[in-house]
């Protein structure tokens, strides 16, 4: 891998091969999160979902942005950051077509914060501890997933690190076509046996040719297919067990793990030179 300075903060580990410039990055200095590049995710797929909140992320003055389980109106939650919108997760409003009583099937959009085609996306992290209770993530979402059946036109749902066992990243995927019916996906990859009171980097390289996914500057796997040409956001994403399960209910392990912590050093996305 080639090595990228920056100047009192960590390293980043780049694929060789090519020369890499900076683009876009956060270092998470000072002790507020930056709004002009992160905004909270608090619905998906058109409901205020009940796992998340606006208010489990701080700066450590240290350069890192901690994720923290904790309690909220007698729920655990957590948060998950993201740097542009998914037009399907905003819940409806009622509203009309001029005089006409007909309803339009999305919520209101956003103004997305920063996207972007192709590249190399690096988190460099510290897992979470208890995941029993709650898992994390780093991954691309396209703000217009499911409004085609072609990857090329709306995009693809790339998870470049997702971690719910302890010691272990699951397999990466490429997940397109929207969550329904029409949702197709491919995966690859995955690793054993990370000790989770280390820092970890976790990449990927996004070209014409597909995605190309690393874990501490090692190559771990590639997908050549459901290839997005469309610029997407990124997600750093938390989440506690069970939410997703018929009921909605957060699992008991997540009321005794309240205030673990999922910490991110940077985030950085570089272009070729």
């Amino acid at each position: 891998m080639n090595i990228f300075k920056y100047e009192g903060h960590a390293d980043s580990l780049l694929p060789e091969g090519s020369d890499w410039k900076l683009v876009w990055n956060d270092e998470f200095d000072g002790d507020t999160l930056d709004g002009s590049k992160w905004d909270y995710r608090m619905s998906m797929m058109q409901q205020r979902w009940p796992a998340w909140t606006d208010k489990g992320v701080h700066l450590d003055g240290r350069s890192n942005c901690v994720f923290t389980l904790l309690m909220e109106d007698g729920r655990p939650v957590s948060s998950q950051l993201q740097t542009g919108y998914n037009f399907m997760d905003t819940p409806l409003v009622k509203t009309r077509f001029g005089n006409d009583h007909l309803q339009w099937t999305i919520g209101k959009l956003n103004k997305d914060k920063f996207l972007k085609k192709y590249g190399y996306f690096e988190c460099r992290c510290r897992l979470q501890k208890r995941t029993d209770a709650w898992w994390s993530a780093f991954w691309i979402q396209s703000p217009t997933i499911g409004a085609d059946a072609d990857p090329a036109y709306t995009g693809t749902e790339i998870d470049v690190m997702e971690c719910f066992t302890a010691g272990r990243i699951a397999g990466h995927n490429a997940i397109t076509g929207g969550y329904g019916l029409d949702m197709v996906s491919a995966k690859t990859g995955g690793v054993e046996g990370l000790d989770m009171d280390a820092w970890h980097y976790f990449g990927l390289l996004w070209d014409e040719t597909g995605y190309t996914f690393y874990v501490n500057g090692v190559e771990d796997g590639k997908i050549e297919k459901y290839i997005s040409r469309r610029p997407q956001f990124i997600l750093i994403s938390t989440e506690v067990k069970g939410y997703r399960g018929e009921n909605h209910q957060p699992v008991a392990a997540a009321f005794d793990a309240v205030g673990d912590t999922f910490l991110v050093d940077h985030v950085r996305v570089f272009d070729r030179v």
